[in-house]
Formats: C-alpha cells, sequence, structure tokens
C-alpha cells in the first residue's frame, strides 16, 4: 500500500503542474508573446469637433434633352395625332420635336468651408458646368453658392456664399506627415443620405489612377460613395489630410478602394484659386515619358530612373536653356526626379521666375543647366493662338523595311492619307509586321520615326544607317523617337534584331 499512496501522491502533483502550464500557456495558434489588445479608435469627439463645417451640394444645369416622336409608318393616322400632341402638351422647350429641347439635370456633392467667412472647398466635377449651386449645412440651413475659381487638373473648386453669422471652419493639415495604416474618417453626402461617418485607413499613399498630369492621390478603405465628392478626410486631430475625388467601383457602390487628392496638392492649389481666382503653375516647356529599362539600356543609362524628354517646346524654358529630347532630368531645384511623374508636380509648384537648376543625363554622364521657370496657363494659351506654318514635303524615295517597319519619306500624299501634320518630320510607317518588335512595342502605320538613337533620320536609308552602326556597337535595343500625326512624341526601345 505504500507504493499506492505515493503513486497517488504523484498523480496529483502531476494534475497541479497540468493546471499551472494551462495557465501560463497562451491558446491554441496564439503567440506567446501575444501584444496587447488595441481597440478601434473613438472619433466621436473629433466628428462632433468637424462636422458642422462639413456642408452637402447640390446642383442643377440644363442639358440638352434627347427625345423624338415615336417612329411611325409614313402616312400612319397615328403620325399626325403624335405630331399634334406633342407640340400642344410639350410646352415651351420641352416639345420632344424640338432638337434644342433642354431639361434640367440635377447632381449632389460634398465639401467643406475653410473660412468663417464663407470660403468652401469640394471637387470641381461637382459643381463643374452648374447653372445654380447651394450648399447645406449640418443644421440644415441652405445656401447660394457662386464659384470664385476652380481647376481640373487636380479636380479642385473653391466657392464662395454669404452668411449672416461666421461659419464654423477646419483646416487643412498636412498630408506629407500620413502613414500606411493611420485611421482616417470620411464625411459626406453619400447617395443624397446627409452627414455620413465612415473610417478606415490609409491604404496606400501616391496612387497614379491617370486621371490628370499630377495624380498623387491617397487611397483609403473608409467607405467613399456617389455624392462624398469633394468631401473631407480627416486625421484623427480633425485636419483636412485629403479631398475624396475618386472611387473604384465595378457596382457604383464601396468595395474600399477610395481616392482623396492629398491636402499638400491641394492647399496651394486652393490659396491661388482664392487670391486669383485661376491657378499660376509653373512650366520649363517639357513633353517626359517614363525611363523603362530598354529606354535605360538605349541611353547608357546605369538604371531606370528620372523623366525622358520626349520634346521640347520651341522657345520655352528648357529649350533656351540648351536641354533636348533624350535628355532624361534626374534633379530639379535640388529635389530627385526619381520617376516621370515626380517632375509635372515639382515643376508646377515651383514660383513663376525662379531660377532653377536642372541635373540631366546626356549621353550617359550627368550634366546641368539652368532653367527660368515660365508660367503654364500662359504657355497653354499661346499654344492655341499659334498656328503651324506649313513644311514643303521632301522628295518621295523608294520604301524600305527596318525592324518589320515598312518605312517611306514623308510625301504630300502620306501626309494627305495618315492626316500628318505639316510640321512633323521624319520617316513614315507605312505597315507593320504583326510579329516583329516594334509590334510589340506599339508602333503603327501613320506614325513617323523622327530620330534613331538620337540622330535625326530622313529617309528609310537613314534609319538603316543608323541601326547597322548601333549593331556594331553592341547594342541589344535601338531607341527610336515617334511622333503620331499631330506630332507628340514618345521614345520606343525596339530590340535591334
Amino acid at each position: 500500500m505504500p507504493s499506492t499512496a505515493r503513486a497517488s501522491r504523484l498523480l496529483r502533483a502531476g494534475f497541479a503542474a497540468m493546471l499551472a502550464v494551462a495557465v501560463l500557456l497562451p491558446p491554441l495558434g496564439a503567440s506567446a508573446q501575444q501584444p496587447a489588445s488595441r481597440e478601434l479608435p473613438d472619433v466621436a469627439d473629433v466628428v462632433d469637433k468637424v462636422i458642422d463645417a462639413v456642408v452637402y451640394i447640390s446642383t442643377t444645369a440644363r442639358v440638352e434633352a434627347k427625345g423624338q416622336m415615336p417612329q411611325l409608318p409614313p402616312g400612319s393616322p397615328f403620325e399626325e395625332f403624335f405630331e399634334e400632341f406633342f407640340k400642344k402638351h410639350g410646352g415651351e422647350g420641352n416639345n420632344p420635336l424640338d432638337p434644342h429641347r433642354q431639361r434640367r439635370q440635377t447632381s449632389l456633392g460634398s465639401g467643406f468651408v475653410i473660412d468663417p467667412s464663407g470660403i468652401i472647398v469640394t471637387n470641381n466635377h461637382v459643381v463643374e458646368e452648374a447653372d445654380e449651386i447651394f450648399v447645406t449645412f449640418n443644421d440644415t440651413t441652405r445656401l447660394k453658392a457662386e464659384v470664385i475659381g476652380r481647376d481640373s487638373k487636380i479636380d479642385i473648386a473653391v466657392l464662395k456664399v454669404k452668411a449672416d453669422k461666421p461659419l464654423k471652419a477646419v483646416k487643412l493639415g498636412d498630408s506629407d506627415k500620413l502613414r500606411l495604416g493611420e485611421w482616417v474618417i470620411a464625411i459626406g453626402n453619400p447617395f443624397g443620405l446627409g452627414g455620413t461617418v465612415t473610417l478606415g485607413i490609409v491604404s496606400a499613399r501616391n496612387r497614379d489612377i491617370s486621371a490628370g498630369p499630377y495624380d498623387n492621390f491617397i487611397q483609403t478603405d473608409a467607405a467613399i460613395n456617389r455624392g462624398n465628392s469633394g468631401g473631407p478626410l480627416f486625421s484623427l486631430k480633425g485636419e483636412v489630410v485629403g479631398i475624396n475625388t475618386a472611387i473604384i467601383s465595378p457596382s457604383g457602390g464601396s468595395i474600399g478602394i477610395g481616392f482623396s487628392v492629398p491636402s499638400a496638392t491641394a492647399s496651394p492649389v486652393v490659396e491661388q484659386l482664392r487670391n486669383f481666382g485661376e491657378t499660376r503653375r509653373g512650366w520649363i516647356g517639357v513633353r517626359i515619358q517614363q525611363v523603362t529599362d530598354e529606354i535605360a539600356e538605349g541611353l547608357a543609362m546605369g538604371k531606370a530612373n528620372g523623366a525622358l524628354i520626349a520634346g521640347v517646346t520651341d522657345n520655352g524654358p528648357a529649350a533656351k536653356a540648351g536641354l533636348k529630347a533624350g535628355d532624361v532630368i534626374v534633379r530639379f531645384d535640388g529635389r530627385d526626379v526619381k520617376e516621370m511623374r515626380d517632375l509635372p508636380r515639382v515643376v508646377a509648384a515651383t514660383p513663376i521666375g525662379k531660377s532653377v537648376e536642372i541635373a540631366f543625363l546626356r549621353g550617359g554622364k550627368e550634366q546641368s543647366a539652368k532653367v527660368m521657370v515660365d508660367r503654364l496657363e500662359e504657355a497653354e494659351k499661346q499654344a492655341a493662338l499659334d498656328k503651324p506654318a506649313p513644311q514643303q514635303a521632301p522628295a518621295a524615295e523608294q520604301p524600305g523595311k527596318v525592324l518589320g517597319l515598312e518605312l517611306s519619306t514623308l510625301t504630300d500624299e502620306l501626309r494627305k492619307r495618315f492626316k500628318i501634320k505639316d510640321t512633323v518630320k521624319g520617316v513614315a510607317v507605312t505597315g507593320v509586321d504583326r510579329d516583329s518588335p516594334a509590334s510589340e512595342k506599339g508602333l503603327q502605320p501613320g506614325q513617323v520615326i523622327v530620330e534613331v538613337a538620337q540622330e535625326q533620320v530622313a529617309s528609310p536609308a537613314d534609319v538603316q544607317r543608323r541601326l547597322d552602326a548601333l549593331k556594331k556597337e553592341g547594342r541589344k535595343s535601338v531607341l527610336i523617337l515617334v511622333a503620331n500625326a499631330d506630332g507628340e512624341l514618345r521614345f520606343v526601345a525596339v530590340a535591334a534584331r
């Protein structure tokens, strides 16, 4: 029996040890060092502080109505009946038989007050072409608004209302300080429901969704729907860090992918619209494109970075400074240009009239130049006024075939067939082999080869000579500058077979 008693004591000790282990061990599948639980943020106080500054915008516009009388067989007894009915009951401007008949179209959006005097920010597309704009506040006060400035390039508009008392306002914060995963709050007017609050995080930054030349959107999973456009995206400090502008959604509703214009991008534009009623962006007169690995190899660059100049505006700041097509801008006014889309934003934000230093690569070597920044809007107006003078077409030359391309000198007949402008000079592409490297890069009949390896060409023989020289140098690809019928340029790197 002593052995039995000893066994019993050991059994009790074993159970106690198992219980101790059970208390100390984490649940199945959990980490041994599980961090303390983190609750969702309480945003009620933030919302209370800012919601009176959020407004709901409704607009009306007159648009041409597409309507017509029912299609009836000629001579039908109903034809005369319907015609008389529509003329009698359609009313002035509403007759379906009138090709200029109009109807009133309404739209809804959101916005926010940035100045107690009645200055409101929203999206340009919310108020674009509107005949009347009304702003409704959280206390249901409804005021008529007027547009004091708009900018389609980043989709911003600034409105003004006349209120009989100072309005609740919020301030634009610093979106550059946002971190991935940071909590943000969207408030707006989705589907016309009025003050709606949604919570999410910053999913990504610097998103390019091809909405404009200065895309660098904040992506968020805070629910954003139709009607949220122009509304604020708040930080937990109650500062506006973004302006809700777009969503990706097959259904039209939120699927957790929304985009906001960063406050850092919007702030200078808002100030310009308030002060001048228009934007005043910097401009240096270059057309640029992305540097791919193949283009980098064709330009003898070590790695793909910077903004490749595809064309230079005649007598523009860059042209006066000596920059030309094929140069790659890698720094602008001391700021690195890591990729193409960095350059338009930094140039646009540069004060007009400032002399800046540009670092660029030419022939694989870095050089620098001083450029005087001009005004974009003035350049756009001038470009619209300028009309190109006709150029004499070169003498015709027998077509040739290079890189799977059927080439010919530009003649009047080819210009007419492909509607190529007189200002475009080079070698015409008249055919493309479907399985050729050129076809893979998107070259098409009607385009014009302007340069091969940064040397101008005027005939198929010129193209062939340049290609032969590059092959002797051991180049794996050939860099071609191609123009479309309107003269817009881009570089293409084609395998040198």
